[in-house]
């Protein structure tokens, strides 16, 4: 039977069962515990003296963040030895018997490094702490994936930094108390839900703006959303941004391609200013602007079009390819592709469907334009510009994208009746017959075979 949604709180409060972390109103991930930590982001308004105070700590922070860099790379570089010849330009004085610096080992130095950087003392020693461990989980990703060695940061790249804990509660009517800051200004267009608890803060600086991204917790569990209702199978694609198997057809706005003339001036207008002036400050801010307002605008449309889409009467079921983001974004279609945003609104919809109890699925994207949703035949492959599905076999047409929505419905209805009505714990095609571990999404990075060394302690 259905238990109550406070009975069932209080009578598993103390075991653990699900963990949902909501990440900046994108995706969620499932920890082990029974703890539900979700992020708000504010606007808010600090005076002339603490933004140039926050300025000041996110320049000392980005200093930070490269010599801890620095320290990896000069210790990976030492252990290199060319074969066949020795360098003659420079040598790398490193002991043999010197370990890798890992996250404790570099976060423990910073009180030395305070006494002879006084300038380091001026920033709240967490802060430095968070920065340092941001480079180690940056290193980690690299170490998992085989590429993408972390950078070093230029002069205004460190736009964020984290205030791990608070001991109260840090917001105050309309105001938020950081450490070393003061009381800043903030706009609390929602309140915090009751029974959260602010753990701690993350402010971002933007093109003419500063943010903070809140994270709060609760001891609240949400159970899984079950297969139940009617099933809405989605076809995306550039011509049409989506097409439902309910005969939907939602036209694909142009956010930045419809813009680009006006971002090219403006860019034209950046390149063509002196280097450190005043002039090229304002011209950078402005193109920061444009991005930051095209971002926005994107992303509150596929807000919308997810509600809708999780809320229509009867719809508990959400099934999408999964597609392959990273070849679509590096093929001739690139430049559209990445402006209709496909991974980001794929997140999202998951993330509206979890907080609706909507089950989502993706499914296998290969052929769905070349086989008949009635017949289930297929039909061939069909040019890009054929747009109408005809089937030979049965004779059913209709439009070729909504044939492709109506074959994603009914592969993620027979992955259900695969796997069962229960013991779903993910948004893939787990728990198949025969299969013993999850294959990845095609829309993650997948490793390399060559990968760097493992770094020893």
């Amino acid at each position: 039977m259905d238990i109550p949604q406070d009975d069932f709180i209080r009578s598993n409060r103390r075991k653990i069962i699900n963990k949902y972390r909501f990440i900046d109103q994108g995706f969620c991930v499932k920890i082990p515990d029974m703890t539900l930590i979700m992020n708000y982001r504010y606007r808010i308004y600090p005076d002339a003296i603490q933004e140039q105070t926050m300025l000041h700590w996110l320049e000392i922070s980005r200093k930070v963040y490269n010599y801890a860099l620095r320290e990896i790379k000069d210790w990976v570089n030492s252990r290199k030895c060319s074969l066949d010849y020795c360098s003659l330009e420079r040598e790398y004085i490193i002991p043999a018997d010197k370990p890798f610096p890992t996250y404790y080992a570099q976060q423990n130095a910073l009180p030395k490094a305070k006494k002879e950087f006084p300038l380091l003392g001026q920033a709240p020693s967490q802060v430095l702490q968070t920065t340092i461990r941001r480079l180690h989980e940056a290193w980690n990703y690299f170490q998992n994936r085989g590429f993408g060695f972390p950078r070093f940061k230029k002069f205004g790249q460190m736009k964020s930094m984290l205030f791990p804990q608070f001991k109260t509660n840090p917001i105050t009517g309309w105001q938020i108390a950081l450490p070393k800051v003061g009381k800043v200004p903030i706009n609390l267009h929602r309140p915090i839900p009751d029974g959260f608890v602010v753990k701690q803060a993350r402010v971002c600086q933007k093109a003419d703006r500063w943010e903070v991204i809140i994270t709060i917790e609760s001891e609240v569990s949400i159970p899984h959303a079950q297969p139940h209702g009617d099933a809405l199978g989605i076809d995306l694609g550039l011509e049409k941004f989506l097409t439902t198997s309910h005969r939907e057809f939602i036209p694909r706005p142009r956010f930045l391609t419809s813009l680009y003339r006006e971002l090219e001036l403006l860019q034209r207008k950046y390149a063509r200013t002196k280097k450190g002036s005043a002039n090229r400050e304002k011209a950078r801010i402005k193109v920061a602007k444009f991005h930051n307002h095209i971002v926005n605008v994107r992303k509150d449309w596929q807000f919308k079009l997810a509600n809708h889409l999780c809320t229509k009467e009867g719809i508990g079921m959400v099934f999408v390819e999964d597609l392959n983001l990273k070849a679509m974004s590096r093929g001739m279609l690139r430049k559209h592709s990445l402006d209709a945003a496909f991974g980001q609104f794929l997140n999202l919809l998951e993330w509206v469907a979890k907080k609706h109890q909507v089950y989502f699925l993706r499914v296998n994207p290969d052929g769905t334009s070349q086989t008949c949703p009635k017949c289930n035949t297929h039909t061939g492959k069909k040019e890009l510009s054929e747009r109408v599905h005809r089937c030979g076999e049965c004779g059913y047409e209709t439009d070729r994208d909504h044939a492709a929505s109506e074959v994603i419905r009914l592969r993620g209805l027979q992955l259900i009746s695969t796997q069962g009505l229960c013991g779903i714990e993910n948004a893939y095609a787990v728990g198949l017959p025969g299969v013993e571990e999850k294959s990845p999404s095609r829309s993650e990075a997948k490793s390399r075979k060559r990968k760097t060394r493992n770094a020893k302690s």
